[in-house]
């Protein structure tokens, strides 16, 4: 079904907007997916339960983009359809890029059952992290890791806000992501022997002195309190990152680029 809206003032439109607020999206269980690789993600994550409920077109700016095919494939899915103009496209969205696509989805809620663990899996684990950024774009270094999942605890931003979603390029939607508790998540790890090896300023041992051939649980704190004393009680190694400056630590997604990729790294030489 198509439909085009021209007017700033529609119902279906104001719905839309609405979206925004975190209020919004936990009645409704809806978010918003905005911008090409994104929205192309979201197609594919329909194998995995997400539900693809519609799609806001604006010709104007998608003709400099090639995806004409795209929108046609959706549309034979039955999703319904609605162009608009440049005006209420600037409306609805929510990012400085302007590329003609925005989706609306029913994302589907993981639980810990749903996490894919393998022989030697490598789980990486953020508590109470405080910018949808950080969470975008550690997903994003998951996804391009080919990290098992990210088990979010405590966390201060939900997962699917159109902003965590935006900074992932999508990749939220190709990771498994769980939210859960301190002690849900830790008996998650204990029963399947991941340890655990929590990132601290404090710690002895650096992270190029830690094996991470063995199943590992990176954990990670908010860039303003860090770790918690739950997390730094039950790990099995703390590690650090060797800072030379006046600085004590880095951002959050840059440390967990750093040590997810020396896990890699070790784990295929």
């Amino acid at each position: 079904m198509k439909t085009t809206i021209t007017s700033l003032q529609n119902p279906h439109l104001k719905k839309v907007i609405q979206l925004r607020e975190h209020k919004t999206r936990r009645e409704t269980g809806l978010t918003i997916v905005e911008g090409l690789r994104e929205v192309s993600r979201l197609k594919e994550a329909q194998e995995t339960g997400v539900e693809f409920k519609e799609l806001f077109v604006c010709r104007e700016f998608l003709k400099d983009h090639g995806k004409e095919d795209f929108v046609k494939t959706i549309k034979a899915q039955g999703v319904s359809i609605f162009e608009v103009t440049k005006e209420v496209y600037a409306k609805i969205s929510f990012g400085d890029r302007r590329e003609g696509l925005l989706a609306v989805c029913h994302p589907k809620i993981l639980t810990l059952r749903d996490v894919p663990v393998k022989k030697v899996p490598l789980i990486m684990v953020v508590e109470a992290l405080e910018k949808p950024g950080n969470l975008g774009a550690i997903l994003r270094t998951c996804d391009g890791a080919g990290v098992d999942g990210l088990l979010v605890c405590d966390g201060q931003t939900d997962i699917y806000n159109p902003n965590v979603i935006r900074a992932s390029l999508g990749t939220v939607f190709s990771v498994p992501v769980v939210q859960s508790t301190q002690a849900e998540i830790l008996k998650f790890l204990s029963d399947r022997k991941i340890e655990i090896c929590a990132a601290t300023p404090e710690a002895t041992k650096t992270y190029f002195e830690t094996n991470f051939k063995v199943p590992t649980a990176i954990v990670l704190g908010s860039e303003e309190k860090g770790l918690s004393d739950f997390w730094l009680e039950a790990a099995d190694r703390q590690i650090k990152i060797p800072m030379h400056g006046k600085a004590d630590s880095l951002n959050v997604s840059t440390t967990a680029g750093i040590l997810i990729y020396e896990a890699l790294r070790q784990r295929t030489i």
